[in-house]
């Protein structure tokens, strides 16, 4: 009975903790278009779900780190050249391998703007993980628990492993 009464009404602390976490993603995704939002939910529910090998943890400044230099290469894409830009750090490289295949498969759907997009929505990832540990310096994984918080699974959701995509968690008003 307390149980089911805990998770009915959970505590003050938790509700404004989910309050401040919503109102912190939903600046995140301020100004997008529809596509760039969609783009912006599938990378941040990747980096939430995100299992690096072991020993192989990643922080905030390797996921800014990969989406920045991702950003550079469709940036430089969107310009007619091809160049991979690299991150220096052997996590964020890791990270951007992972994330490659996802975005590849988005672009099939994705147009001829979808390269501008792209940069635009990764940069924004980079810009987030700054907004995130400037509230909250001294955790280096911040925006990683932020996106682990408001992307989390609900039970009865049927996963990556299932085959079937999962649907995003955050809430946009309409």
């Amino acid at each position: 009975m307390y149980l089911a009464s805990a998770r009915e009404h959970p505590p003050a602390v938790a509700v404004r903790q989910q309050q401040r976490d919503v109102s912190l993603a939903m600046q995140f995704v301020r100004d997008l278009s529809q596509r760039q939002l969609e783009l912006f939910i599938m990378v941040a529910t990747f980096l939430a779900r995100y299992q690096p090998g072991e020993l192989q943890p990643i922080i905030d400044d390797d996921v800014k780190e990969a989406a920045s230099a991702l950003a550079a290469t469709y940036e430089t894409a969107s310009r007619g050249l091809i160049y991979d830009h690299r991150p220096a750090s052997l996590p964020a490289e890791r990270l951007v391998t992972q994330l490659k295949p996802l975005l590849l498969e988005a672009e099939k759907n994705g147009g001829t703007a979808f390269e501008r997009d792209t940069a635009v929505v990764l940069r924004r990832v980079a810009e987030s993980v700054g907004e995130t540990r400037a509230l909250d310096a001294d955790n280096r994984r911040a925006f990683l628990e932020l996106l682990g918080r408001v992307m989390r699974p609900q039970p009865g959701d049927t996963g990556p492993d299932a085959g079937e995509p999962e649907p995003s968690r955050l809430i946009i008003p309409g």
